[in-house]
């Protein structure tokens, strides 16, 4: 089976979407993930939601180089938030021809957050998309064991859970279990590497997220051993580093990364 590969919008976060798919045409990957909600506090988000011409710009765009977007994100369902405040993005992502969303729960109440996902869940199914739930070494939902609960709950057929290669293996998470849950929970991985060493704070857990990741197999993760225990999916390259790519350049720390996640997984997928 042919491995297919994305480029996340993290990981070249300060590009808009139209230069996000001519990089990722570049360098060859098969899709873009677009990010269309800010994450932090002051985050850079470009406009795809209210400017219709952006908008054509990005489809054309897609239709030009022959790039498909992966997902898009993020449908952040805090005690604040309601599934229906992210209709917009659930259309957006439509629109774009998108085949996931991914959602983070930060709230506290368990029951509140399955009710929010199962709604999101019912909204997201008309427009063809799943709804990814990522675990957060630092969040409510920490860990794959977290997440499996709350999807088993939820109990809709477009319900998943996004692994990220980084948080998987700094979270309490258990290849086991990741083996054993079912295949169909699993549409794509956020794939990337990081120093062994594990940040002691949530302050570092974020920061290396945000700002440090490796290319794959130039870390201290065992990649091949979390990819193995799961069905083979497209991979969402997901790699910041301000310091590689600011060295490198845009176009190519995106065809670096591509290259050596190539590389690594031709050896080690099963």
């Amino acid at each position: 089976m042919t491995i297919e590969f994305s480029l996340a919008h993290l990981t070249l976060l300060e590009n808009s979407p139209t230069e996000m798919i001519d990089i990722a045409h570049y360098a060859g990957y098969d899709y873009v993930s677009f990010r269309l909600t800010p994450v932090c506090k002051n985050e850079q988000v470009f406009p795809m939601l209210s400017n219709q011409l952006l908008r054509k710009n990005i489809k054309t765009r897609l239709a030009d180089t022959g790039v498909k977007i992966l997902d898009i994100e993020l449908a952040r369902l805090g005690p604040e938030n309601e599934p229906e405040d992210y209709l917009s993005i659930l259309e957006a992502g439509a629109d774009f021809g998108a085949k996931h969303v991914i959602c983070q729960a930060p709230d506290p109440e368990p029951s509140r957050v399955v009710d929010k996902i199962s709604r999101l869940c019912q909204l997201a199914k008309p427009f063809g998309l799943t709804v990814d739930v990522e675990f957060l070494p630092w969040s409510n939902i920490a860990n794959l064991g977290d997440t499996a609960n709350i999807i088993a709950q939820v109990n809709c057929d477009n319900a998943g859970i996004l692994v990220d290669i980084l948080h998987f293996a700094r979270s309490d998470s258990s290849l086991e279990q990741l083996q054993n849950l079912p295949k169909s929970w699993f549409n794509f991985v956020h794939l990337c590497d990081a120093d062994k060493a594990i940040p002691t704070t949530a302050e570092g857990l974020i920061h290396t997220a945000r700002y440090d990741r490796h290319f794959v197999g130039e870390g201290g993760i065992n990649v091949a051993e979390i990819i193995n225990a799961m069905p083979q999916v497209p991979y969402s390259l997901e790699i910041p580093n301000d310091k590689l790519r600011e060295a490198l350049g845009n176009q190519e720390y995106a065809k670096r990364a591509l290259d050596a996640a190539r590389r690594y997984l031709d050896k080690a997928v099963n």
